[in-house]
């Protein structure tokens, strides 16, 4: 289709040619002029001239061509980013999150074929889906704020009749605030692999309103805790494992391991001296509040990307394992210690995918949908009785800016769609390319 496009010269200066030759008007005109002899060798040399300009356009139409699909093939390795998965990476640079748009930017020589690299998303994951350049570095520093809400009812006694309860009622209504500051550090060991490092800082408060089983009491109390320390320290690598492009998804493999670097939920002062050790009395909640997670991680995981211009539609799966703990102890609040044993959280499937979609040049929105599926924690090589596999489910919209070449800002808000996921989370982002 594009041949013919440029053919039309030719075509023309042909049929002009032909046209010119064919006229008697002109025929006559050269005889009179020249005579027989003189207008045959007139001709001839007209159509020697016509066949070298003919033989010239052939040649630049060639040319044309050739620098037409050489242009074509750089397009088609380079798919049109949408600026802002930071604020739906990698990740989506991914999320999701999803880092820096900026910095993904590959300027396009004419004449080579660019290296192709994932298109960038506005981050709405802790995984996102952009890789670093070769050489270059990142520094990201984030805040990100949580609220949870839960209510628990617990009966104890039993019924006459289904309206009339016989025994004792445990109310509580627990609301739970977090806020996590964080910088992350990305460097690209080539165009293809980066390495990721994330030192969390967490302060995190709980107020519990209750009315105590077993005390008989007709009124609630409130019992509030709190906890900020350095939370559980990360590193990473992610590895693109294709070259994607136009029709083509981007496929990146990521592997996460997660540290116990924070405050262990083993070691904080829990109140229970006088219920866990036989007493009727005592919240059963811990005094202070743990920052990390008492475990450690290992989260393998894969991304995929797929640039539909003027969107990207992204996606996710990954498992975290975690890792077993032997010789459990807890402290109380008479400086005893009970001890737990054997402990090993359950694994957790995860999945996601979403949509970023660009609004101009600087600017890009995405939205996504979070899951995770949390197993039963095991202690001592049977299920806890008391727990359950839980499921966790968000719904997350991401917004993205482009400040500068080097510096970007994306927010991200997230609503919780099961019982067991905090209510609100909002996080801000701001990636930096060095």
């Amino acid at each position: 289709m594009n041949r013919y496009r440029y053919n039309w010269p030719l075509a023309i200066m042909a049929w002009s040619a032909l046209t010119t030759l064919a006229t008697p008007s002109h025929a006559q005109n050269a005889t009179a002029n020249s005579g027989p002899g003189g207008s045959i060798e007139r001709l001839q040399q007209q159509l020697s001239e016509q066949a070298k300009q003919i033989e010239a356009l052939k040649q630049a139409v060639a040319e044309q061509d050739a620098r037409q699909r050489e242009l074509q093939r750089a397009l088609d390795q380079q798919p049109r980013s949408v600026t802002g998965t930071e604020g739906l990476p990698p990740s989506a640079r991914s999320s999701s999150t999803a880092s820096v748009p900026d910095a993904n930017q590959r300027a396009v020589r004419v004449g080579s074929a660019p290296e192709a690299q994932p298109p960038a998303v506005a981050p709405l994951f802790d995984q996102p889906g952009i890789l670093t350049p070769r050489g270059k570095y990142v520094l990201e520093p984030s805040v990100q704020y949580s609220y949870s809400s839960s209510n628990r009812v617990a009966l104890v006694g039993y019924t006459i009749i289904p309206a009339l309860l016989i025994g004792l009622v445990d109310v509580r209504e627990v609301k739970r605030n977090t806020l996590t500051g964080a910088l992350a550090f990305r460097y690209g060991l080539s165009n293809r692999l980066e390495l990721e490092g994330k030192l969390p800082y967490v302060y995190r408060s709980d107020s519990t309103i209750s009315r105590e089983i077993f005390t008989g009491s007709a009124s609630e109390r409130v019992f509030s805790t709190s906890g900020k320390a350095l939370g559980d320290v990360e590193f990473g690598a992610r590895y693109q494992l294709n070259e994607g492009g136009a029709n083509k998804p981007y496929l990146i493999g990521s592997m996460r391991f997660k540290s116990r670097t924070g405050k262990d939920p083993f070691d904080v002062v829990t109140d229970c001296a006088t219920r866990c050790v036989g007493n009727t009395t005592g919240t059963g909640l811990p005094l202070d509040l743990p920052t990390g997670s008492g475990f450690y991680s290992l989260q393998p995981g894969l991304t995929w990307l797929f640039p539909s211009d003027p969107a990207v539609f992204f996606g996710g799966v990954s498992y975290t394992y975690n890792f077993k703990r032997s010789g459990i102890s807890r402290v109380v609040l008479n400086g005893e210690r009970e001890f737990i044993g054997d402990v090993e959280p359950g694994g957790i499937f995860g999945i996601n995918f979403g949509m970023g979609l660009a609004l101009n040049d600087k600017s890009s929105f995405s939205m996504g949908v979070d899951l995770n599926s949390v197993g039963r924690t095991r202690q001592n090589g049977a299920p806890v009785q008391s727990s359950v596999r839980t499921q966790l489910a968000s719904l997350l919209l991401g917004y993205s800016y482009r400040y500068s070449d080097k510096t970007a800002f994306s927010v991200t808000v997230g609503a919780g769609l099961t019982r067991d996921t905090p209510d609100l989370t909002v996080s801000i982002r701001i990636p930096m390319s060095f």
